[in-house]
């Protein structure tokens, strides 16, 4: 199915920067107790596959009520913790008002919830993914630093028509990245956190390959959204994915890679230095997410 949350221009009720007030109270009792089973099962199933940076930054989606979060809550404990702060959105927004929030530490969270029927897997992006995926990483100083570095790149990407290339740096580390902690391979990307099934894969599995981070074979790999990836990027820590990001020329690597052929996952390319640390064992997880799949 189709994602359905797509708009061309703001919609009624959003603001020219596509924010729009959550509107809190008229979320049902179904889905916050979608929510509190989303966060519960997933949490459990995440022990041993998270990367520690996340499971501390839950502790603020705790410092909330159970169940869909209010946004105003949660900000009054993120803002003075991180100095973000979450602004709803409807759904999927364009490329530059996506880079200005960023740039300006305010995370976009989609304001809708899964139904029930896809609570395994989400065939688009919702709350549950933005907030459960991505906001306990806001609490890494270097990961946060990172999202800013980001949106500035975004903006001046928007400007060359690269915003493309740069899509493909964020979906293989926001989304998809993998870390190694003592030693250890562990995930931190949102669709990986707010996916079991594929966090099994993308660190036990030995199907898919895994290469270190480099912003130029990010930069040229495809991303199939129908199904598990088939390459993962590999980070040392989030202190060298922000120097990474603010050390490369990416007007350069622009220049370089436009007139060139994107690479299919499978793909060799000169400088790939593969990921050959040991992966780790699987761990049985929540009983309703044991037929999630992506296809």
């Amino acid at each position: 199915m189709a994602a359905t949350h797509i708009f061309d221009a703001p919609p009624e009720g959003a603001a020219a920067d596509w924010t729009m007030s959550q509107d809190w109270r008229a979320f049902t009792p179904a889905q916050h107790s979608t929510w509190r089973a989303l966060f519960d099962q997933q949490l459990a199933a995440l022990r041993g596959y998270a990367c520690a940076d996340f499971l501390r930054g839950l502790d603020m989606l705790r410092s909330v009520a159970p169940g869909v979060p209010d946004f105003a809550a949660l900000n009054r404990h993120l803002k003075p913790a991180t100095g973000w702060e979450i602004v709803a959105v409807p759904g999927w927004i364009p490329n530059e008002p996506f880079f200005e929030h960023l740039a300006n530490r305010r995370f976009p969270a989609a304001n809708f919830l899964r139904p029930p029927e896809q609570i395994g897997y989400s065939e688009e992006p919702d709350m549950f993914h933005d907030i459960f995926g991505h906001v306990p990483m806001l609490a890494s100083p270097a990961f946060s630093d990172f999202l800013v570095a980001y949106g500035q790149a975004g903006l001046r990407a928007e400007r060359l028509g690269a915003s493309d290339f740069l899509g493909r740096l964020w979906l293989y580390t926001t989304e998809f990245g993998l870390v190694v902690e003592k030693g250890e391979l562990r995930a931190f990307g949102g669709g990986l956190l707010s996916s079991h099934a594929e966090t099994i894969a993308a660190l036990t599995s030995p199907e898919p390959r895994r290469i270190w981070l480099d912003i130029e074979r990010v930069m040229r790999t495809k991303y199939h959204f129908d199904e598990f990836q088939r390459i993962y990027f590999v980070v040392e820590g989030f202190e060298e994915l922000l120097r990474a990001t603010e050390e490369t020329d990416f007007a350069s690597v622009y220049r370089k890679i436009a007139s060139e052929a994107a690479l299919e996952p499978e793909d060799a390319f000169p400088g790939d230095r593969a990921y050959d640390g040991p992966l780790q064992p699987v761990r049985p997880g929540p009983a309703f997410m044991n037929g999630e799949t992506r296809r």
